[in-house]
């Protein structure tokens, strides 16, 4: 694979909750870290996404928000 994008995890798909429009994924990508995408039901169905899977998290933003209390 190759992408244009510099953040890219590797990990394994750990839930599917498919919706509507939507479907969310989790895919972890340490012991106990996930991250969570949504992604449109037709690139879930695509991608023939399944728990236990290897998948990556593939990150491209131009801002990052941080908050405290």
């Amino acid at each position: 694979m190759k992408i244009s994008a510099r953040n890219s995890l590797k990990g394994t798909v750990k839930q599917i909750i498919p919706g509507a429009v939507n479907t969310e994924v989790v895919i972890e990508v340490a012991p106990d870290v996930e991250i969570v995408g949504v992604i449109t039901k037709s690139s879930a169905e695509a991608l023939a996404l399944e728990v236990g899977k290897e998948a990556y998290a593939v990150i491209k933003s131009s801002d990052v928000m941080v908050a405290v209390e």
